[in-house]
């Protein structure tokens, strides 16, 4: 059998936790930061885990993790 390959774009978005839970990056923390609040940015710089209907497509794409 050959080895299934590993999608290396979606490898380097998503971490796994020691419990094998797959974690994501918050969405707007790239630009535009001046007009929002300080609260709101720290909240975005917390990582948060993939909800289940993500996490059915994210298997098949990351067969090794």
């Amino acid at each position: 059998m050959p080895k299934i390959k590993t999608c290396k774009a979606i490898a380097k978005r998503f971490h796994t936790t020691t419990t094998n839970k797959l974690t994501r990056r918050k969405a707007g923390k790239s630009h535009l930061l001046a007009k929002k609040a300080q609260n709101r940015k720290r909240r975005l710089r917390q990582r948060t885990s993939i909800s289940r209907g993500d996490l059915a497509n994210l298997i098949n794409k990351l067969p090794y993790i």
